[in-house]
């Protein structure tokens, strides 16, 4: 009876001891799971113990092992999207954290996604033109319409004010590269000079790539294609250099006196001008029929030498059966905003519209509307801000 009883008890003994070892081993590699999130988590949520588990007087790493669990399949499902490389830089970036944990000997290592870095103010924003009113309640902080005919202003908010206009730019480009009357067939190379070490772009374009000097402006024009667009520059005679000082002489010979460019591209905030310059630019733009017909295309192929590739419009307006558009350019990098310049026929009438510094990925395109919606109901006297009533602008 004593050996029976004695065996039992052994039994029940080693199962307990077995149990807990077992709650043990699933304790530690449940904390090895949870604290990294815990070290690296993006939001406040994922440490802060909420007033009910206060209450119920459970610890915070109940809640951070919820949380952790959140983050996990949040994880997988949220794959951070590529940046184009038009217009003309990444609009926000994310932080990565390489996290390793150990189990049962073997190391693992993985990805924590753990912070979002805030897209910088823009150039508007810092010196508050956002916060110039208008009766259309626009989201972008400059926007000046004229009549293309008789240059008569329909539409006028802090067109003085002096911005960056990121790959506004690449109208000058073209107009530079036609002036110079280099044969369109010509083969132009990507090289590493042609890279952008200045934001640190990508381009769908590698080095190597060979296109003819017509694709590099097509592409350039109606994708915002960076590379094409500095291999342009490069290939002119007296190279980038000259390049840039026709730019700005072309600049000066337009009358355009608040303008100045560092770069073929746009992707700097060097690249400055005032929507009433740019008004100048796009008239001078459209005179120059390949430049109406490449910026205004819908989608376009190239074959690099390596691969075909397909290139879209960077302006959903082109898609839109509504609008008839002569001319059109985006840009855009942190410090100018979203931009977009465009000659329009609106009820038979040609117009120029510039809209710079909009805040919102769509908003430029949508203030666009706004204008044309309020120009079709026949408008009413120019808008002219008090921002705009005296002096030279930012």
């Amino acid at each position: 009876m004593k050996t029976d009883m004695f065996s039992s008890l052994k039994v029940i003994h080693g199962a307990a001891r077995s149990t807990a070892l077992s709650v043990a081993a699933s304790m530690v590699i449940a904390a090895a799971f949870a604290t990294p999130v815990t070290a690296y988590a993006a939001t406040p949520a994922a440490t802060a113990q909420s007033p009910k588990h206060a209450k119920a007087g459970k610890k915070p790493a109940a809640a951070t092992a919820k949380v952790s669990s959140k983050s996990l399949k949040a994880g997988n499902s949220a794959a951070a999207q590529p940046v184009a490389a038009d217009d003309d830089a990444p609009r926000a970036s994310v932080k990565r954290k390489r996290v390793t944990y150990t189990t049962n000997g073997r190391h693992h290592s993985v990805m924590r996604r753990v912070a979002y870095e805030p897209r910088q103010p823009s150039v508007g924003q810092a010196f508050g033109l956002h916060d110039t009113p208008d009766a259309l309640m626009l989201r972008s902080s400059v926007a000046y319409v004229i009549d293309q005919n008789t240059g008569e202003s329909l539409f006028d908010k802090n067109s003085r004010a002096v911005v960056p206009i990121a790959s506004i730019t690449k109208l000058m480009t073209a107009m530079v590269v036609l002036d110079s009357k280099e044969l369109m067939t010509d083969q132009i190379e990507v090289t590493d000079e042609d890279r952008d070490y200045e934001k640190n772009t990508g381009s769908r374009l590698s080095v190597g790539s060979v296109l003819s000097r017509e694709d590099m402006l097509h592409i350039a024009l109606m994708a915002s294609e960076n590379r094409a667009a500095a291999a342009l520059s490069r290939y002119f005679p007296g190279g980038r250099p000259a390049f840039l000082a026709a730019m700005n002489a072309k600049a000066k010979q337009l009358g355009m006196t608040d303008t100045h460019f560092e770069n073929p591209t746009g992707l700097t905030s060097q690249n400055v001008s005032s929507a009433r310059d740019l008004v100048k630019m796009v008239n001078a733009a459209y005179q120059y029929p390949v430049i109406r017909k490449f910026s205004t295309d819908r989608s376009y192929e190239v074959y690099t030498g390596k691969r075909t590739l397909a290139y879209n419009s960077t302006n959903a307006l082109v898609r839109n059966p509504t609008w008839d558009i002569g001319l059109q350019k985006t840009g855009f990098i942190n410090e100018a905003g979203e931009c977009l310049v465009m000659q329009a026929t609106i009820h038979g009438r040609p117009m120029i519209m510039v809209l710079l510094d909009s805040s919102g990925k769509y908003s430029r395109f949508a203030d666009a509307t706004r204008l044309r919606t309020w120009l079709d109901n026949g408008g009413d006297q120019p808008r002219i801000t008090s921002a705009d009533a005296g002096g030279a602008g930012t």
